[in-house]
């Protein structure tokens, strides 16, 4: 025992000047690069003394490493299939407990749609899956968490000018310092917006003077409806429906980039998912959605369903929000079923994409996720391969994309 407690000692001794020596570099980055910026873009030095004295690195952080690096990435994790995400494990605790949140705040949330024309129950789905309805702990220091990532994170380019906004945020006495918290990756409150979100459209809501989403319900609420709003939400227009889509309709004209109408999908023989016809004039622009192309359901989707992404840039993440709300206002499970897709790695999926752009195919990024564009290359490849478009990959698949 004595051993390992003198070994223990001799480690630390050896660390601890390194570490010192890594606080001062921190410390002099602060004063030698961020103070300069943050000066320029109107924040004094009260204001910063306040917000960085005595900082540290939070070396707790994930994905730290040295400026510049690539975002680490472990490439030998199983692949996760689309259907997980939307279990009803997942979808039906946020229904049952945002039904009870819009009847506490039933009057608030009817003056956030009246003023912003976005529907309450897109609103609340928003809120219960980013902050579980302000319940999730937001543990961090907003300031030190992306003082810690723009200094020694991997993407120092996303976090560098987030720190500086929410230096802006302090300078403009929008919330103490003390209670400026954020989640792991800096992002604020309830709605969790990256800083510059925040200073572009949190609102006071409540009228307090402050856009005080961390505390204020009223503002979280009116926040997420602005930011929708601001990004294009079409009053009046649902996000998209789950649909029958026959075989005629290559899964490969999915995406936001391929636009027909209403009439298009039905001329082509695509109804609701109960047989009905699909909902909206005939002349509206529509888009097709797999997420998990023929091996789950299909949706004709709206512009809305696009401007849920921009809240988070994940086709799973806006069906999700789409899919909550529905259930909000009644509505059932989604009817059609997520095929298990298994047996291969995120890594191999990346292999794949990166086999796919050397035959020319536009996969949107070697990744090892598996967007539209992913999707729509993969279901063209099948078809120039004489095999039937499911333009979602297995371990089969993966094996024959040479």
């Amino acid at each position: 025992m004595r051993c390992l407690i003198a070994a223990l000692v001799l480690v630390f001794a050896a660390w601890h000047p390194a570490m010192a020596q890594s606080d001062a570099q921190f410390r002099n980055w602060l004063e030698t690069q961020v103070w300069p910026d943050a000066q320029k873009q109107g924040v004094s030095r009260a204001t910063f003394n306040q917000a960085l004295a005595g900082i540290t690195p939070d070396r707790k952080l994930p994905d730290l490493g040295q400026p510049g690096q690539a975002p680490k990435v472990n490439w030998q994790s199983e692949f996760s299939a689309p259907g997980r995400y939307l279990s009803e494990n997942n979808v039906a605790p946020l229904v049952s407990i945002g039904r009870a949140q819009m009847k506490q705040w039933a009057s608030v949330l009817d003056q956030v749609e009246k003023r912003y024309g976005v529907p309450k129950e897109i609103v609340v789905a928003i809120w219960g899956r980013e902050s579980a309805f302000g319940r999730a702990a937001i543990p961090k220091s907003a300031i030190r968490t992306l003082a810690t990532q723009a200094y020694a994170g991997s993407r120092r380019d996303l976090f560098y000018p987030e720190l500086i906004a929410a230096l802006k945020i302090l300078q403009g006495d929008h919330i103490p310092l003390s209670e400026m918290k954020s989640s792991i990756a800096g992002a604020l409150g309830q709605p969790q917006f990256l800083p510059s979100k925040y200073l572009v459209y949190a609102v006071d809501f409540d009228g307090d003077g402050r856009r005080d989403i961390w505390k204020s319900v009223p503002d979280t609420l009116a926040s997420i409806a602005n930011y929708l709003k601001q990004h294009g939400w079409q009053s009046g227009r649902h996000w998209g429906h789950e649909a029958r889509v026959p075989d005629g309709v290559h899964c490969a004209v999915e995406g936001p980039d391929k636009t027909y109408t209403l009439n298009d999908f039905q001329k082509a023989g695509s109804t609701g998912v109960d047989g009905s016809a699909l909902p909206g004039a005939g002349s509206d622009s529509r888009y097709l959605m797999m997420p998990a192309g023929r091996l789950g359901p299909a949706f004709i989707v709206s512009k809305n369903f696009y401007v849920l992404k921009e809240y988070n840039e994940s086709d799973l993440y806006a069906l999700f929000v789409g899919h909550v709300s529905d259930r909000l206002r009644g509505g059932g499970n989604i009817v059609g079923k997520w095929n298990t897709v298994a047996g291969f790695k995120r890594g191999d999926v990346r292999a794949m994409q990166e086999r796919l752009v050397a035959q020319g195919y536009d996969v949107g990024g070697a990744d090892g996720l598996v967007g539209f564009k992913t999707r729509t290359a993969i279901g063209l490849w099948q078809g120039k391969n004489g095999m039937t478009p499911t333009c979602f990959p297995d371990a089969k698949l993966i094996g024959a994309i040479r």
